[in-house]
């Protein structure tokens, strides 16, 4: 009889537990989504730079709350663990982290994320990312994240890099953008390669870097 392997990461974790509230610093916090944040959802879909990266847009703030409903729901089903980025001080919605396609059995998922247009420049991105992957690794237990973009973004790579997602290669023609299709580039992280260097930070400081041995 062939041996059963146990899933990686219990469904329990999310279909019997209440989605947690993460923190990110004495200022930022990842916290799960609510009704009233689709106005702003509506608004970030409209800054052409979330539009240029996403395959998909909001075109009335109704259909915003329709994908905030869904993200919502998502957590208890197991599918994606979708988080809201917070202002802790203030409760302004500053963006989205998110944990989609998982594979609990194997412990896979992969990561997404967006920043509003008027929080960038202030680590928002790396930081709300950190506080993902320490919780899918630490307490709920995933073996691999992957991130992917395409190779024309920068700034996303940026990312990865500074959160400890090696780039292992790029996917050819993968992802259709609405300017034609793109290469993107795969980053990963799993349970054993070294924590990441990035530590919270106050919104607006510049981030330490150490020094090379």
């Amino acid at each position: 009889m062939a041996r059963s392997i146990p899933a990686i990461v219990a469904a329990e974790v999310f279909t019997r537990a209440a989605q947690p509230v993460l923190p990110a610093g004495e200022d930022l916090v990842l916290r799960p989504w609510l009704r009233r944040d689709a106005p702003e959802v509506f608004t970030a879909f409209q800054d052409p730079a979330i539009q240029r990266w996403h395959r998909r847009t909001a075109e009335t703030e109704e259909e915003a709350g329709d994908w905030v409903s869904v993200w919502v729901r998502s957590w208890h089903a197991g599918r994606d663990a979708n988080w809201a980025v917070a202002d802790s001080r203030t409760g302004r919605l500053l963006g989205r982290a998110s944990l989609v396609g998982m594979e609990l059995p194997h412990g896979t998922a992969g990561v997404a994320y967006w920043v509003m247009p008027t929080a960038r420049g202030r680590e928002v991105a790396p930081r709300a990312l950190a506080a993902l992957t320490a919780w899918a690794f630490d307490h709920a237990g995933f073996h691999r994240l992957e991130l992917r973009h395409s190779v024309h973004n920068a700034q996303s790579c940026r990312v990865a890099a500074k959160c400890g997602f090696a780039l292992e290669g790029v996917n050819r023609s993968a992802t259709l953008h609405a300017d034609g299709w793109h290469d993107m580039h795969l980053h990963a992280r799993v349970q054993d390669d070294q924590p990441t260097e990035t530590r919270p930070l106050a919104l607006g400081s510049r981030p330490r870097h150490r020094a090379e041995p």
